[in-house]
């Protein structure tokens, strides 16, 4: 799987939908990309992954709730290869965090240095080396599902060009089609919503 893909396949995506042709199919795909990239902007990650191990950096920040240095990472899914460095060494004495990720088969968010850690960061930009791999081992079935349930919205936003879907008048009630996910997506999506702000 690559970093940030569509989170449907297209067939799937159809047999949701109950549609059988594929004169729609063109649209059906737009509507895939669109929700998939929803998905990412309201939970402010992607669900993808990198399969060659890849370079990041950032900015450490002290925690002073704990007096300890902290990075917040893009998610990765496994510790095989990972390389650590603060200004160019490579350091050994962090923790990864969650405990529970691989547990939970979640990824871990952040690096925490331990207080012997050999080169303590210092705050500078792009100091610290994060090498692994970044993004997720397997799709969650909630994203999957809040995905089908998005490009379902989509594809009816062409049957109500004032975005506006129903009819009081015929008995039924209001949808409003607007850009912001469905709210039956967010609801599923709120478990995997990350927050990246430094605390």
């Amino acid at each position: 799987m690559a970093w940030a893909p569509d989170y449907v396949e297209l067939d799937d995506a159809k047999d949701f939908l109950r549609i059988t042709h594929d004169n729609d199919d063109t649209e059906i795909l737009l509507a895939i990309a669109a929700a998939s990239r929803g998905v990412d902007k309201h939970t402010h990650r992607q669900f993808g992954k990198l399969t060659d191990l890849t370079l990041l950096r950032y900015r450490a920040w002290y925690n002073r709730e704990d007096c300890l240095w902290t990075v917040n990472i893009r998610d990765i899914y496994s510790t095989t290869g990972l390389v650590v460095t603060v200004d160019g060494t490579e350091v050994a004495e962090y923790d990864l965090l969650p405990d529970d990720a691989a547990l939970n088969s979640r990824p871990w968010e952040r690096i925490v240095f331990r207080s012997n850690v050999e080169r303590r960061p210092t705050g500078k930009p792009r100091e610290i080396g994060v090498l692994g791999l970044p993004g997720w081992a397997d799709q969650p079935a909630a994203v999957t599902h809040a995905c089908m349930l998005q490009i379902s919205r989509l594809h009816s936003r062409r049957e109500s060009p004032y975005g506006v879907a129903g009819s009081p008048q015929a008995g039924g009630s209001e949808l409003r089609l607007l850009e912001r996910l469905d709210p039956d997506v967010a609801v599923g999506l709120k478990p995997y919503v990350r927050r990246w702000a430094a605390a």
